[in-house]
């Protein structure tokens, strides 16, 4: 916090001497004050602190639409949903990146690509906050530094302490399965794991109560340092490996999602046809073995429903120890996922790409005093750093390209954006109220009415009746690239 010390003497000397023989009542003096304020360079100033502590959680690879607050009718996520009903959650979040490194990188800095001068973990630790990181936060490489228990691509700037969360992933003993080949084993040699090429379709289940898992321990260290740390203001970042691949849990949370039962995005070979090839994914089932099992397709929602369940009763674990702490009217929450997913969706799988399953995410806040509610307001996950730094009273560095979520919190009706950007290393993607728009490093585009077409089966970009709307867009795309100094090439 900026002292009024400090104030006078980030201005030139000889000013401030001027100013002060200027001011020759305390009047004066508190009005040359209020100058020097405002000469700062940054013109987001502390406020008073809303809240002492953050909780910051979050999940990978988690797409919104499976959880129970956003509309799932199958997933069972209590934990998150009990979250969602002490927060304001928004339904139209997204990322930046749509891999884990870029997106991580980017809210993590405030930054559409590439880092800035100070990351938000940093920002609390220089105003002294106890600054943690329990697993993943930043890129790891899952799941090869899990499984080696290192850093993968962490900013150790940001922390006071940091602690990884390793396991045995693919090589957990169990029933293993990689779906897209059709292999079902319980031996451990020859399994699919780090840098294999099948590793991204591989489950696990097994018998045991979960904490061997990566989460698990995740959540019992953020336990720890919860009763270590309860006195202190703290930023506490925890990152959830699951529903990342490989799926891996126990038995028992495998058993309320039987594969048989489960529904797959309905998908016919020609819902590519209006997909240009660089919004296409790696993995597509008309290349990939996977389209040719459809009851191993049912069998990735399970796995993939069964994990989120396992992590959703870790992130329990944590909320249950910060209310038993009596620490809830003290720490602003956030629960969110880096990018979203594709589990089949137009025969598409994984992430890295532009349409709406892999970049809306889920975004909740919890904030004492701000009551509950939903916003349909368009955010972004760069928003994040300064809206954390307005709840602590912090000030806003310069760098951050983000804006603040406050006034939304206090009226979900507002809104601060009127678009949301992302982008993959094929091209760059635009998000309106109304429209969904894509622009490829080919030229190649996508355009879709989200009022009618919420699923993007019809791509409007060639429509002579769209062409209004798709130059509207594809300007305000530009103008959105150059404010956020993204390179395009």
């Amino acid at each position: 916090m900026l002292t009024p010390r400090d104030v006078l003497r980030s201005v030139n000397e000889s000013e401030c001497g001027f100013m002060m023989r200027e001011a020759s009542s305390w009047m004066g003096f508190v009005l040359t004050l209020c100058f020097l304020i405002s000469m700062l360079p940054n013109s987001s100033r502390a406020e008073q602190p809303r809240v002492k502590n953050v909780l910051f959680l979050i999940s990978d690879d988690l797409k919104a639409s499976v959880l129970g607050c956003y509309g799932d009718a199958v997933c069972q996520t209590p934990n998150i949903d009990r979250l969602a009903e002490r927060s304001v959650v928004f339904d139209r979040a997204y990322c930046q990146g749509t891999l884990c490194f870029p997106s991580r990188q980017s809210f993590m800095f405030s930054k559409y690509q590439g880092v800035g001068p100070v990351n938000l973990g940093e920002h609390f630790k220089a105003n002294g906050y106890y600054s943690a990181r329990v697993g993943k936060i930043y890129h790891m490489a899952v799941p090869g530094d899990i499984i080696a228990g290192t850093d993968g691509r962490d900013h150790p700037e940001s922390w006071t302490e940091s602690f990884n969360s390793p396991g045995r992933e693919a090589h957990t003993p169990g029933d293993f399965s990689c779906l897209n080949l059709n292999i079902f084993t319980t031996e451990l040699a020859g399994r699919q794991s780090t840098q294999n090429p099948h590793r991204m379709f591989v489950a696990v289940e097994y018998d045991g109560e979960g904490v061997d898992q990566p989460d698990s321990k995740s959540a019992t260290k953020a336990i720890e340092l919860l009763n270590e740390h309860s006195k202190d203001p703290f930023f506490l970042a925890v990152g959830f490996v699951r529903p990342h691949y490989p799926m891996v849990a126990p038995r028992r949370y495998f058993e309320p999602y039987p594969w048989d039962e489960m529904t797959v995005p309905e998908f016919s070979a020609d819902d590519l046809d209006d997909i240009p090839r660089l919004g296409r994914t790696g993995t597509v089932s008309t290349t990939n073995p996977i389209g040719e099992y459809p009851d191993n397709q049912k069998r990735m929602w399970s796995s993939y429903y069964a994990t989120v369940t396992f992590m959703d009763e870790q992130v329990g674990r944590v909320l249950d120890e910060l209310d038993r702490l009596g620490l809830r009217d003290s720490t602003a929450i956030v629960f969110l996922s880096d990018h979203g997913y594709h589990l089949g969706e137009h025969g598409l799988w994984q992430k890295s790409n532009l349409h709406e399953e892999v970049v809306r995410v889920p975004l909740m806040v919890s904030v004492p005093g701000i009551n509950p509610g939903r916003s349909e307001s368009l955010v972004e996950l760069v928003d994040l750093f300064p809206t954390l730094s307005e709840l602590a009273g912090l000030a806003i560095p310069n760098s951050v390209q983000g804006k603040s979520l406050v006034p939304v919190l206090e009226n979900p009706q507002l809104e601060v954006r009127d678009s949301s950007l992302s982008y993959t290393g094929n091209g760059f993607g635009l998000r309106t109220n109304d429209w969904a728009y894509m622009k490829y490093k080919d030229g190649t585009e996508e355009l879709y009415d989200m009022r009618v077409d919420p699923d993007q089966l019809t791509n409007l970009a060639d429509s002579p009746g769209h062409q209004e709307q798709r130059d509207q867009l594809e300007a305000l795309l530009h103008s959105r690239l150059k404010q956020g100094e993204i390179a395009t090439n």
